[in-house]
């Protein structure tokens, strides 16, 4: 039975290797416009605040613990993550009605808005730059980006982010 480095050698290194100089390419154009989309007000979301409110939204109030846990990450770093997002009046932090010790995280709607807006302005951005793109081309590159982050989240151990509701 073929092992993986074999299975590897026996795939075109070309198209690997392409393909890695892409994802690195893709990096760091995200990056630089942050996916930000069109308008810059609207570019100053930084990735992991646009993951964080997006799971709020589309899961609702959830404590630390749960957030870190359905993102693949400690709840040290959702905690530093979340801080400014409380500070700034985006998410609001409470008491768990059962345990007053526990900490409840929910978008309030300031953060609803903002969210609303990034959304909106990073939808334009992927509508202009796919603008030539087919309908089918459109839903077969989702369908494969959404497939490489499945399979690049289980090579690394980490939940799979789910995706975002259309």
């Amino acid at each position: 039975m073929p092992t993986q480095s074999d299975m590897t050698t026996q795939l075109d290194t070309g198209v690997l290797d392409s393909l890695q100089h892409q994802v690195a390419v893709f990096a760091r154009r995200a990056e630089q416009t942050r996916l930000g989309g069109v308008g810059q007000a609207r570019n100053s979301m930084d990735r992991a605040a646009y993951l964080l409110l997006n799971r709020l939204d589309q899961e609702g109030p959830m404590g630390v613990k749960a957030l870190a846990g359905g993102m693949g990450i400690d709840s040290s770093t959702v905690t530093r993550q979340v801080a400014p997002l409380v500070d700034s009046g985006l998410v609001k932090r409470t008491s768990h009605p059962e345990d007053g010790r526990a900490v409840v995280l929910q978008l309030s709607p300031r953060g609803k808005a903002r969210l609303e807006e990034v959304r909106s302005s990073r939808r334009e951005l992927m509508a202009q730059v796919t603008d030539e793109w087919t309908v089918e081309e459109r839903d077969m590159f989702c369908d494969l980006l959404t497939r490489f982050n499945v399979a690049l989240s289980a090579a690394h151990g980490a939940v799979p982010q789910a995706a975002p509701a259309s």
